[in-house]
C-alpha cells in the first residue's frame, strides 16, 4: 500500500506559477504510475496530467499542454506538478493518485482505475 499527501496549493493570480508536491509512504513508489487529477465545484473528477512508473510516458489533458508538467524523483517519493501561466478554470482541488497495476508503462487516465489517492489540495486562480 502507499499512502499520499499533496502539498504546495494556494491562491494566485492568473498568469501566475504553482508547484505542487505529493510526497508517498510505503515500498515501491517507483513501481507506480502516477497521476494528477482535479475536480472543479459542481464537476467530474478529472485526469490532469500522469507519468508512468518507468518514467518514460506521460501524457496531459490539452487543457494543460504546455503548461502544466509532470515530475517524479524516486529517491525523495515524491512526484511534482509544475503549473504556469495558471487561469482562473484550472480553479480546483488536485488529487495526487498512484496505481501499481500493468507494466513499468502503464498510464491510465481514468480515475476508477487508481487505487490510491491523497486528500487533495487546493488552488485557486483569480483573474
Amino acid at each position: 500500500q502507499v499512502q499520499l499527501v499533496e502539498s504546495g496549493g494556494g491562491l494566485v493570480q492568473a498568469g501566475a506559477s504553482l508547484r505542487l508536491s505529493c510526497l508517498a509512504s510505503g515500498r515501491s513508489f517507483s513501481s507506480y504510475s502516477m497521476g494528477w487529477f482535479r475536480q472543479a465545484p459542481g464537476k467530474e473528477r478529472e485526469f490532469v496530467i500522469g507519468m508512468s512508473a518507468s518514467g518514460g510516458r506521460t501524457s496531459s489533458a490539452d487543457s494543460v499542454k504546455g503548461r502544466f508538467t509532470i515530475s517524479r524523483d524516486n529517491a525523495k517519493n515524491t512526484v511534482y506538478l509544475q503549473m504556469n501561466s495558471l487561469k482562473p478554470e484550472d480553479t480546483a482541488v488536485y488529487y495526487c493518485a498512484a496505481t501499481r497495476v500493468g507494466s513499468g508503462s502503464y498510464l491510465p487516465t481514468r480515475p476508477v482505475s487508481y487505487a490510491y489517492w491523497g486528500q487533495g489540495t487546493q488552488v485557486s486562480v483569480s483573474s
